[in-house]
């Protein structure tokens, strides 16, 4: 690639460190969910979609009067069958990589109460009553010399939740967690016949938008799964934001929300890519954080090519990768194929698994993801 080409991306003005991949709006409108629904498509993108605690803190909470609370896109439609989630939010459950012990999942009780995971000490998993008081697993992705904390105080699936995410980073989840040697050595002091609660858990929520996000931030204990049906999610203005429910009729203000990556379901090239989101839209996207990570692979799912284009290139002239946003290339999520750095190279991610990067010919023909920031 001639250098003057490389000159012209890292031109791009935009700075994701002061950007966001979306951004929200509050409306100070009453309206049914389903009326705030058909506002926020037409008007934005659609009802807000909630990812992780730091969309939280980025959720309006300019409330006027006595406005406490207002719909956000989380719905919990008739008829749809429950889905198991890990409580870490960048994680995709795969039913078939399941370790349940022999007879599980149960699903004992009435309407079907038994939508939270626990742990015997050999670490097969078992379903159980979210309201079961039992010791849990804290995950601490900071701590380098602890990773794994048994907490030996009996809480609920949801109270243990959130003690994980107030003093560590979550409930321990994913199959690296649970195969990590370090674990075993954690479980060593538990009982053959204790529970230990764990990130799994199952419900019938679901987003507006489609998105597959796990991020729940209810305010009281989990509820029966077949008692919400037909209801709809607001966030409050108090008490951190913490979600309630409420029938879906009811009319209330709304959060709306704007997305800034789009996925193009064209095969191109990375260079015919890259011109067609600057002459269409802003850029091809960049990732600098785990959280832009998680938002843009939750579009990359949707994509008709086994890779996307994302705006990540190398250079042989300067021996560097470099986003065409001119961001640095800070975080970084490469798969280990072995693949050397060499020119023509351009940044894919996976549209499915663990969405990781892959260094590739930059004539290959992918679908590709752009940002209107």
């Amino acid at each position: 690639m001639q250098w003057s080409l490389v000159l012209l991306f890292l031109m791009s003005q935009c700075c994701f460190i002061h950007c966001h991949l979306y951004e929200y709006h509050y409306i100070n409108v009453n309206k049914t969910w389903t009326e705030a629904q058909q506002y926020c498509k037409e008007k934005h993108t659609d009802l807000a979609t909630v990812s992780n605690m730091a969309d939280m803190k980025r959720l309006p909470n300019n409330s006027a009067g006595d406005v406490r609370e207002a719909w956000i896109g989380l719905h919990d439609p008739p008829g749809v069958n429950r889905t198991w989630y890990w409580s870490l939010p960048e994680l995709d459950f795969n039913d078939s990589e399941a370790k349940w012990d022999t007879g599980e999942p149960t699903d004992k009780g009435k309407g079907g109460s038994e939508n939270c995971g626990f742990l015997y000490k050999n670490l097969t998993w078992a379903d159980g009553s979210c309201h079961h008081k039992e010791h849990f697993l804290c995950y601490d992705e900071t701590n380098r010399t602890q990773k794994y904390h048994l907490i030996k105080e009996k809480k609920t699936w949801q109270k243990a939740q959130s003690y994980c995410r107030e003093n560590h980073t979550d409930l321990v989840s994913g199959l690296k967690q649970l195969q990590d040697g370090e674990l075993n050595k954690v479980m060593k002091s538990v009982g053959n016949d204790t529970h230990i609660h764990f990130g799994l858990f199952r419900d019938t929520w679901r987003w507006s938008d489609g998105s597959s996000f796990s991020f729940r931030h209810w305010n009281n204990e989990l509820n029966n799964a077949q008692s919400n049906s037909g209801q709809c999610a607001m966030t409050g203005f108090g008490d951190e934001g913490r979600w309630k429910n409420d029938s879906c009729d009811v009319k209330k203000p709304f959060i709306c929300y704007d997305d800034k990556v789009i996925l193009i379901k064209e095969t191109k090239t990375w260079e015919e890519a890259l011109y067609y989101c600057r002459d269409h839209y802003h850029d091809l996207v960049t990732i600098t954080n785990l959280d832009e990570q998680r938002w843009v692979q939750e579009k990359a799912k949707n994509a008709s090519t086994d890779y996307v284009w994302m705006g990540l290139r190398y250079t042989c002239t300067l021996n560097f990768w470099f986003w065409v946003s001119d961001e640095v290339v800070s975080y970084q999520n490469w798969a280990s194929d072995g693949l050397m750095d060499d020119c023509d190279m351009s940044g894919a991610m996976k549209a499915g698994g663990k969405h990781q990067w892959r260094k590739t010919n930059d004539l290959m023909m992918f679908n590709f993801i752009c940002s209107n920031n």
